[in-house]
């Protein structure tokens, strides 16, 4: 009996043994920790700023540093920090106070009640000088938007199933975005087939920003004699210095202030894939998207074609309102864009790849888009993977873009006071772009280059030129590393 229970033993422990021999050798979903640093340089101009109302400068650079963290928590949970910064100046964003700074921002003769102006300079005109054709230096010329998602993923010990939770916050000075979700994936048919749900809430709030003209004028209690206004004169069309006590003075359409700050996002994403052959793999993708909330921004003019137009600054310049050679004169905002508190969303598209040799492989993708603003958008992208060494790869790609305009998009003087709705944002107009781009990536799969305890797994480096036929342009420079540790 003893002999009995000594080889039961024996067998119990070698099982455990043999168990945990297994799981100990199962694959790991992550080897190693990963680390990718990666950046862009983004700079663009264009004459349609929605700051301006539709007219002036869009001149933009935006530098965005981003670091992403890949940590195998055990052999089937991988834990991913990805935290980056963007750090703009914006000459658009910069004329929510044109008469702020060094660019156009002087200031006549009186008291000013209101800080933000008390150092501004006299000029001839006994006015403030403001031109949506170059940027102020106030606050609002530049800004650092700040995020931060975590996600886990688990894998299943067959590998064929996928489930993911993440949980992100981002911030800017006018705003800032709380989000969740989670998805699930699974693999079928030896792993060559490939189904993805997921959903994202992001519940957002604004800290709105109004032009300064619309904020100063309920500030001082609608009164043009006090306040910013004090002794500046207000210009009519014809350059002639108006009365400000009568009744056909200027004055806002509407109150800019909303109530509803908050504009919350629910999205739900679909996407099948599917190895057609030892070359090809197709796939395809759905989402909806529901928006809610304030989903216009305070921090855009929109400028009446039935309202009287009236400026401040050096009316010699009126005439020539709406080209840079106007540098000293300002149009006073009618209102704020005003859109529906509700917007649906349907993207859906399409990706194949073929492997063509060695050498070459094909990417393809398609994207249609819809929404009930009016907004249908087709996209088309082409890239051409040359590998020219075992390590180094070339990505010449190409994308066409275009879209149609949305149902209350009105350019510059267009819109009417008595629509509801009604934006001079250049995003929502009708428009085609087109993209070329030029790229290098070297790889190592052995990461035998190394810094202190992290080898080199690979680099990439790639430019973008972006231009729209209604003229305006970007450059895009994009560079990542990718690190694991040893």
């Amino acid at each position: 009996m003893k002999k009995v229970i000594i080889i039961a033993c024996v067998f119990f422990i070698g099982k455990l043994f043999a168990q945990e021999s297994t799981t100990s050798y199962k694959k790991r979903v992550l080897e190693t920790t990963e680390v990718d640093f990666l950046t862009s340089y983004y700079t663009q101009d264009g004459n349609n700023a929605s700051v301006t109302g539709g007219i002036g400068t869009e001149e933009l650079t935006d530098v965005t540093p981003t670091i992403v963290v890949s940590l195998p928590l055990n052999a089937d949970d991988v834990l991913t920090i990805d935290a980056g910064i963007s750090a703009y100046t914006s000459a658009s964003s910069s004329n929510l106070n044109p008469f702020d700074g060094s660019s156009g921002a002087s200031q006549g003769s009186g008291e000013v009640e209101d800080d933000k102006f008390s150092n501004k300079k006299s000029n001839a005109a006994g006015a403030y000088i403001g031109t949506p054709w170059a940027a102020s230096s106030g606050a609002s010329r530049s800004d650092v938007w700040a995020s931060i998602t975590a996600d886990y993923s688990h894998s299943s010990d067959d590998r064929n199933t996928i489930v993911n939770a993440d949980v992100s916050f981002a911030t800017e000075y006018d705003y800032s975005s709380f989000g969740f979700g989670g998805g699930i994936t699974k693999l079928f048919n030896e792993k060559n087939t490939t189904l993805s749900l997921s959903t994202k809430i992001y519940l957002d709030t604004w800290r709105p920003e109004y032009p300064t003209e619309l904020d100063s004028y309920y500030e001082s209690n609608e009164n043009l004699n006090s306040g910013f206004f004090f002794n500046v004169p207000i210009y009519n069309q014809s350059g002639l210095a108006i009365d400000k006590n009568s009744s056909n003075a200027w004055a806002p359409t509407n109150s800019p202030f909303i109530q509803d700050k908050a504009r919350n996002s629910y999205s739900l994403s679909f996407s099948f894939s599917q190895i057609l052959s030892k070359n090809a793999q197709f796939s395809i993708f759905f989402d909806l998207v529901q928006q809610k909330g304030w989903l216009s921004n305070p921090m855009q003019r929109v400028y009446f074609a039935d309202v009287d137009n009236y400026y401040i600054g050096d009316p010699t310049d009126i005439p020539y309102y709406t080209s840079a050679i106007n540098q000293g004169v300002f149009q006073l905002a009618d209102d704020i864009e005003r859109l529906p508190n509700s917007r649906f969303k349907i993207p859906v598209g399409a990706r194949l790849n073929y492997y063509l040799n060695e050498m070459f492989t094909l990417r393809t993708y398609y994207r249609y888009y819809t929404d009930d603003w009016g907004i249908k958008s087709h996209t088309a992208e082409v890239e051409l993977p040359i590998k020219i060494t075992s390590k180094f790869t070339l990505y010449p790609s190409y994308r066409y873009y275009n879209q149609t305009e949305a149902d209350y998009f009105a350019p510059y003087e267009t819109a009417l006071s008595t629509s509801e709705f009604y934006t001079s944002d250049y995003d929502l107009s009708k428009f085609n772009a087109n993209q070329y781009g030029f790229g290098v990536s070297y790889t190592d799969i052995f990461a035998t280059k190394h810094i202190w305890k992290f080898g080199l797994k690979s680099i990439d480096l790639k430019y973008n030129n972006y231009k729209r036929n209604t003229g305006l342009t970007a450059n895009i420079i994009s560079a990542g590393c990718k690190f694991v540790m040893d």
